[in-house]
């Protein structure tokens, strides 16, 4: 099974405001190639905390394209159109991730893609039970992987390898793993996540 590990960071509150973005290809488990954007957000407001977080400001932004330009020029010829075939997406706390996603689609009135996704902070939360906590940082500590936290790129790096843990740990494969706990299935963003 070919899946997407998907992550986005945000300017401010607003799920439209994505400066960043990172995917990762994964085919069976195994990561394959990865793509990382910078956006530039619909509005060019950063709240302090959120720099904190991500280290990401205007400074590094304003010259970006915008999500429309990302999404077509590197996002859709990573992952597909998602016209005849669904894309399969993964996300730890996926609501958040979904959510930028269908935000930046409403906002600039772009079409969506068939999208199907998994939530690997839910999945985690079924297949390591006895963990006090499912957080991506303490997944990564716990399983000795090393990543730059709040990174795009590597928090979607790490997303699709804690997947592919899971579905290791649940002696199943990629795919029946995506089946079982995947949350939600649509082929429009308007649909209510």
């Amino acid at each position: 099974m070919t899946y997407y590990a998907i992550d986005f960071e945000t300017a401010n509150d607003y799920p439209n405001s994505a400066c960043s973005v990172g995917v990762v290809r994964f085919v069976d488990g195994i990561e394959q190639d990865s793509v990382y954007s910078l956006i530039k957000p619909a509005k060019m407001y950063f709240k302090p905390e959120f720099i904190d977080i991500h280290h990401i400001s205007y400074g590094d932004v304003r010259n970006e394209p915008q999500f429309p330009e990302v999404w077509k020029t590197i996002v859709e010829p990573f992952v597909g159109n998602g016209k005849t075939e669904t894309i399969y997406f993964v996300a730890h706390n996926a609501q958040f991730d979904m959510g930028v996603l269908k935000a930046c689609f409403d906002y600039y009135g772009m079409p969506a893609p068939n999208i199907a996704y998994a939530c690997t902070l839910r999945i985690a939360r079924k297949v390591w039970k006895n963990f006090e906590r499912h957080k991506l940082t303490f997944l990564a500590d716990k399983f000795g992987i090393e990543y730059d936290a709040h990174n795009a790129l590597d928090d979607a790096r790490t997303c699709g390898k804690i997947f592919a843990m899971a579905a290791e740990k649940s002696k199943c494969s990629t795919e029946e793993l995506f089946s079982k706990y995947r949350i939600c299935y649509f082929t429009s963003m308007k649909t209510t996540l």
